[in-house]
């Protein structure tokens, strides 16, 4: 009878272990947090009435990635993608609070090796609040990235809130040596948090109303916002490697696509680190938001950046 248990639970065990392959998350614009175990019951005199002692809480899980980095990882802020298993992957970001900033970190490093001076801030970049300018009904964004250059296409109507922040921060030149932190194969590339810890300070949190779902879908070659709930916008984006339709009815509506030979570009942007932590090996995005760039360069130095992004002539 103790053969036949054991090759009945080993069987069994067999089976669970056949699922599929997990989903990325969503793309979320928050830092995943670590699940914590159970406390182990506390050891007790042996006595007929004692219960053992209860369980500790679990901690609680964070908003986020929905690209990457909530239901899913959501566009990374990690706004997202959290990819890990989920009904979908959502780009993601954290509800919580960035990690303090290392006095003693180094400047980071260029290319070949020497520090770079801290790139200047925009005045209008410290006040959210200023930044309210109405988009053009369409309009293109050049990008340099580390791997070459690609074009954005923006049409206003597909996402109005959403392309009126984008128009504002590219404007006013946010989106200079932004790491692409999140890269997630077949699923979608996030990027947005800022390298220099101030303006992550200020943006964190400055975010803009939804626009109407499922207007446009999360194809191949569309770009989105990240979020980590309803009204969550922010500065945290991702660009589709696949189509993940998926996406469309969860608050992640596309304002901007790039053609096929800019997708060869963003297809080439290094992947390597995966997930992001505690899920994966990939940055952190609380140290993200904290340290900056210094975090990034000196522990994921194989990443790739965006350079800058400006409204095209």
């Amino acid at each position: 009878m103790r053969h036949l248990i054991i090759a009945l639970v080993t069987t069994l065990s067999a089976t669970a272990c056949g699922g599929k392959k997990p989903e990325p998350q969503p793309v979320s614009n928050e830092p995943a947090k670590a699940e914590t175990k159970p406390a182990e019951p506390a050891a007790k005199p042996a006595e007929a009435d004692a219960k053992p002692a209860e369980p500790a809480p679990k901690a609680a899980e964070a908003d986020a990635a929905k690209p990457a980095e909530a239901d899913a990882a959501k566009p990374a802020e990690a706004d997202a993608a959290k990819p890990a298993e989920a009904d979908a992957a959502k780009p993601a970001e954290a509800d919580a609070k960035p990690a303090e900033a290392n006095a003693d970190a180094k400047p980071a490093a260029q290319a070949d090796g020497t520090p770079t001076a801290t790139t200047p801030t925009s005045e209008a970049l410290m006040d959210p609040a200023k930044l309210k300018e109405t988009a053009p009904a369409t309009y293109k964004v050049n990008v340099k990235t580390t791997k070459g250059d690609f074009v954005i296409q923006v049409n206003r109507d597909w996402a109005p809130n959403g392309a009126d922040r984008f128009f504002n921060l590219v404007k006013n030149g946010y989106y200079k040596d932004i790491a692409f932190f999140r890269v997630i194969s077949g699923f979608m590339a996030q990027f947005g948090i800022h390298g220099d810890p101030k303006l992550n300070t200020v943006w964190r949190d400055a975010s803009i109303a939804d626009d109407p779902a499922g207007k446009q879908s999360n194809t191949r070659g569309r770009i989105t916002f990240a979020t980590r709930g309803p009204n969550t916008r922010t500065v945290q984006l991702f660009i589709n490697f696949a189509d993940n339709n998926r996406l469309d009815q969860m608050g992640f509506s596309p304002f901007g696509e790039i053609d096929d030979a800019g997708m060869k570009i963003v297809d080439s942007l290094f992947s390597g680190y995966g997930e992001g932590a505690p899920r994966g090996r990939g940055p952190d995005q609380g140290r993200l938001q904290g340290e900056g760039n210094t975090y990034l360069k000196a522990e994921f130095g194989q990443l790739d950046y965006l350079i800058s992004a400006e409204i095209a002539p």
